[in-house]
């Protein structure tokens, strides 16, 4: 019964997608972030801003705003949720991991990205694929940004 379980899973990652959609996590900005990205997509209209503090080479806390597509906003949710906490360096590496599984890398250990697999479906519409990566390619742009200012 594979195509069952598959048929499943597909829902279940449709729910995941929705939920970060219809309830967002850490939308909103913060009052004096020290690390900020903005970024969007002319050809589909989704916008991104997301706003990081670091502290001690560590995502002390993250906010987004978006608008556009489903897709977009709830990927940018679920990224927030992920770095949270997290080391620049772990960032990095969810960051590489989250891209290879996106652009098909066989790679990839997709089970390590937990709620993140839910958009690996995304990769069967490429045109798609652009706007689940927005709010990953802003995040990394704002920590290029950082690091120069640091460094």
């Amino acid at each position: 019964m594979p195509l069952d379980r598959d048929v499943e899973l597909d829902e279940l990652y449709r729910e995941i997608i929705l939920d970060h959609y219809r309830n967002p996590r850490n939308r909103g900005s913060l009052d004096q972030p020290n690390a900020i990205g903005e970024g969007d997509n002319p050809l589909c209209g989704d916008e991104v801003r997301v706003d990081l503090d670091i502290r001690d080479g560590r995502v002390s806390d993250v906010r987004f705003e978006a608008k556009g597509c489903s897709i977009s906003q709830a990927s940018a949710s679920m990224m927030t949720e992920a770095v949270k906490g997290l080391s620049l360096e772990e960032v990095d590496s969810l960051f590489e991991t989250f891209k290879g599984m996106m652009y098909g890398s066989d790679e990839v250990d997709v089970e390590a990205l937990g709620d993140l697999e839910a958009l690996q479906g995304v990769r069967k519409f490429p045109v798609r694929v652009k706007c689940a990566t927005l709010a990953w390619n802003t995040l990394q742009e704002a920590l290029e940004e950082f690091g120069k200012g640091r460094g």
